[in-house]
């Protein structure tokens, strides 16, 4: 949580980039595209970098941080991979879950029902649990390609950043490559 860091070495957005594929992060009131500061200046500081790690790498463009004011309203202009980061009210840090559900539902329920009749993924999880020691982590697929239901194998960050990896074919950095690919949720 320490801001700002300095990160080197292979991450998602270089390594989309380097294969000619694109990567955008969307940060919810993050105050301006290509912003590196710690947090928005407010007194609430809904924006908050530690959860906008591409920031962080010095080898991903500035272009590829951006507020979530410039996700595109015609989801067929996505990049290849996209991140959309709620601000600290919406993804339950200091909101309600009803607040989160809520934006969720009128920020991306219209990509989420896009992406499941175009080639296209979504996949929305958290950073953090309860506390407890049972440590359970929701992780949702939804998409054209994506087998409905429920799946009980434990998987973890890195379990999904293999399978985004994987799925655009680029190399499995740091700890996906020790990771496993999630497989199971796939139609045929």
């Amino acid at each position: 949580d320490s801001c700002p860091q300095q990160l080197a070495g292979p991450n998602l957005g270089s390594e989309l980039i380097a294969h000619g594929l694109s990567f955008t992060g969307y940060s919810e009131s993050m105050p301006a595209a290509g912003f590196t500061g710690c947090d928005d200046g407010t007194a609430d500081q809904l924006y908050a970098r530690k959860h906008n790690p591409w920031v962080d790498f010095a080898d991903v463009p500035v272009a590829s941080n951006q507020p979530f004011t410039s996700f595109p309203a015609d989801f067929s202009q996505l990049p290849t991979v996209a991140f959309v980061v709620p601000n600290q009210l919406h993804d339950m840090h200091s909101g309600s879950v009803a607040e989160a559900d809520t934006w969720l539902r009128q920020n991306v329920g219209g990509y989420a029902q896009w992406a499941l009749t175009h080639n296209s993924l979504l996949i929305v999880t958290w950073d953090e649990d309860d506390g407890s020691d049972a440590n359970h982590i929701p992780t949702l697929f939804v998409g054209a390609h994506v087998q409905v239901g429920e799946y009980a194998e434990t998987i973890n960050h890195y379990d999904v950043l293999r399978t985004i990896e994987s799925q655009e074919g680029v190399s499995f950095t740091n700890e996906a490559a020790h990771a496993t690919t999630i497989a199971d949720v796939w139609q045929g």
